[in-house]
């Protein structure tokens, strides 16, 4: 048997993963850039709202769409402290200095992606999502052998994820135009960077390919 990353999504044994895509850091108002005047937003941000809202949250609604009528597991995690003081979040994210307190606005995930029913929503203190969550167990419990990435920051959260589902043995495929982060030369020496551990597809490749598959 050849051992390859590009393999087509089994829906059944599938899920889809949101990271970070929430009111703090993808929202105009949110605590990422509380500092920030409308005139330093426009500046500093300006390039990175334009794609995001133009381009990469629609693109994250419809596979966000698509997976759901294809039966397959949508997830997402969120930066956010078990705590109001953050005093459980990570070394890093302490130096770093932000916090995003339990149960806080800036800790949900933006309304045009919203969880619906059940879904899953893992608040995380850390970068990697599988350093500061139970996620594994619960991906394993849910029989999920391929991951699917879509999120916030390419070169950050998102990259951790990718390189850590696969030390863990997951087959991960990052959603190319679902990701961004605040700069296109940053995104793209991402996108870059971490071909080697992941298969990459656009929106349209996946929804294209999930719909051709029939569900369970």
């Amino acid at each position: 048997m050849t051992l390859t990353r590009d393999l087509a999504l089994d829906p059944a044994v599938s899920a889809l993963l949101f990271i970070d895509v929430q009111n703090f850091s993808c929202h105009r108002e949110g605590g990422e850039f509380k500092h920030l005047s409308p005139q330093e937003l426009e500046q500093t941000c300006g390039w990175y709202f334009k794609e995001l809202e133009t381009s990469v949250v629609p693109n994250m609604q419809a596979v966000q769409a698509a997976c759901r009528e294809a039966g397959i597991e949508v997830l997402y995690t969120t930066i956010e402290s078990l705590t109001l003081d953050g005093r459980d979040r990570s070394l890093d994210y302490k130096i770093t200095g932000f916090n995003v307190p339990k149960g806080s606005w800036d800790g949900k995930v933006i309304d045009a992606i919203a969880p619906i029913g059940d879904e899953i929503n893992l608040p995380k203190g850390s970068s990697s999502v599988f350093i500061s969550t139970n996620i594994d167990y619960i991906l394993r419990n849910l029989g999920v052998k391929q991951l699917v990435l879509c999120g916030m920051l390419t070169d950050q959260c998102v990259e951790s994820a990718i390189r850590d589902a696969c030390d863990l043995g997951y087959l991960v495929t990052q959603v190319t135009d679902a990701c961004l982060t605040l700069t296109p030369e940053r995104h793209d020496q991402s996108i870059k960077t971490i071909k080697g551990y992941c298969r990459q597809i656009t929106s349209a490749q996946l929804i294209e390919e999930i719909g051709s598959k029939p569900t369970a």
